[in-house]
């Protein structure tokens, strides 16, 4: 098990290496780490397989979807799940995959495409190089 500090710093690393663009359009969000989802995280993602989970999720308005008024709004959230992601690495390599492959996840629904358009995007960046 990563200490919960060093998993803080795995995740500030990736997201300073996200492109400088799209960091500096992420406005009004917190980005947490939890140990585990909650029963509700899991059933509001549709998830009702005990051997499924939860590596990371995202709550909130998508930038695509908000309103001329959508001002003084609480926070957007990103949740990373650190149990999770350390059940399904190796080792530590593996972790900091995870963890960047899920920021880049959320943060794409942040941005407001679906599931089936970061699907496409993974599988053409990530899945394609291994």
């Amino acid at each position: 098990m990563i200490p919960r500090a060093r998993f803080h710093a795995l995740v500030d690393e990736a997201l300073a290496s996200i492109p400088k663009q799209f960091r500096d359009a992420m406005q009004n969000i917190a980005i947490v780490i939890e140990q585990e989802p909650t029963a509700e995280q899991l059933a509001d993602a549709g998830i009702d397989d005990p051997d499924d989970t939860l590596f990371g999720l995202y709550e909130g308005t998508p930038l695509t979807e908000r309103h001329w008024a959508h001002g003084n709004a609480l926070p957007d959230k990103i949740t990373l799940f650190q149990g999770p992601i350390e059940d399904e690495s190796d080792d530590e390599g593996d972790v900091v995959v995870a963890i960047g492959e899920t920021l880049i996840h959320e943060i794409g629904h942040y941005f407001g495409l679906s599931e089936e358009e970061i699907e496409a995007i993974e599988d053409q960046y990530w899945r394609s190089t291994e």
